[in-house]
């Protein structure tokens, strides 16, 4: 398995902290958040299920452009071997 050298930037920790916050912020997003801010202080990977969240997230056009760049950081830091 391939190790992860990436980790959340702070701003985008930031984003992903305020959006936990949001109360109308989607589930999604809410995940989303989660996983990015998991991976801020580390080298943790992303899981595979939320690998394709994250996909399925970039691919829609019913999703906010906030709730992309969180998609975005999260597939960033994925296992690039999967």
């Amino acid at each position: 398995m391939s190790s992860n050298k990436k980790s959340t930037s702070a701003k985008v920790a930031e984003h992903a902290a305020k959006t936990l916050q949001d109360s109308n912020a989607s589930r999604v997003a809410k995940s989303l958040a989660g996983s990015a801010l998991s991976q801020s202080r580390n080298k943790k990977q992303t899981s595979s299920s939320m690998e394709e969240t994250a996909s399925k997230v970039l691919r829609s056009t019913k999703y906010s452009r906030d709730t992309k760049s969180l998609a975005a950081s999260v597939l960033s830091q994925s296992n690039k071997s999967r």
